[in-house]
């Protein structure tokens, strides 16, 4: 048995305990795990918070103990409004406007990946919902005639749902299917 600098016998369990808990204390814990909801559809997602709006299709999420990542709204595409060497094309201004009114910073999100977690440039591949009212923001530009469908294998699990909604809009002649010539030949 350990014996102190007083010859009393200490007791070596009580002294790790104490030790386990002021670590605990100063905060030498894991990291917190993003955490999940359930989203309207009853499949669960990651909560995520809108950091900003880089477009149209576009956002920065911080993930709760992940920091921070560049995500791709999946199934869409919207015109583009910053793209390097690229000039800005019809209704991509009003598309990135439109997402920063449906996201503003702060805002909590849901997220689902489909197949693939990133495409080329590194950036999550997301389905997203505003957490506070269930919108499918996929959907919602769509609807809304901000984006057209793009659909790319792998990740093709909500395409029929998608592309209904750019078929709305376009019957309807609302967004980009109203004001630009050629929206589906971009």
């Amino acid at each position: 048995m350990a014996r102190s600098v007083s010859n009393r016998p200490v007791n070596l369990l009580r002294v790790v305990s104490l030790l386990t808990t002021l670590a605990l204390s100063v905060g030498c814990t894991r990291p917190a795990r993003p955490s999940t909801a359930t989203l309207p559809d009853g499949e669960q997602g990651l909560v995520a918070t809108i950091e900003r709006v880089v477009d149209g299709d576009t956002v920065r999420l911080n993930l709760a103990g992940s920091g921070t990542e560049s995500a791709r709204l999946l199934g869409i595409d919207t015109p583009e409004s910053v793209k390097p060497d690229s000039p800005v094309e019809c209704y991509g201004p009003e598309a990135s406007t439109h997402t920063a009114d449906l996201l503003p910073p702060g805002t909590q999100v849901l997220i689902q990946r489909d197949r693939e977690a990133r495409d080329r440039y590194g950036r999550l591949l997301v389905y997203l919902w505003r957490q506070e009212d269930g919108l499918f923001v996929n959907r919602a530009l769509l609807l809304d005639g901000y984006a057209s469908v793009l659909s790319i294998s792998p990740n093709t699990t909500r395409r029929a749902e998608l592309a209904a909604a750019e078929r709305h809009a376009r019957q309807r002649g609302v967004g980009l299917w109203g004001a630009c010539e050629d929206p589906g030949g971009r």
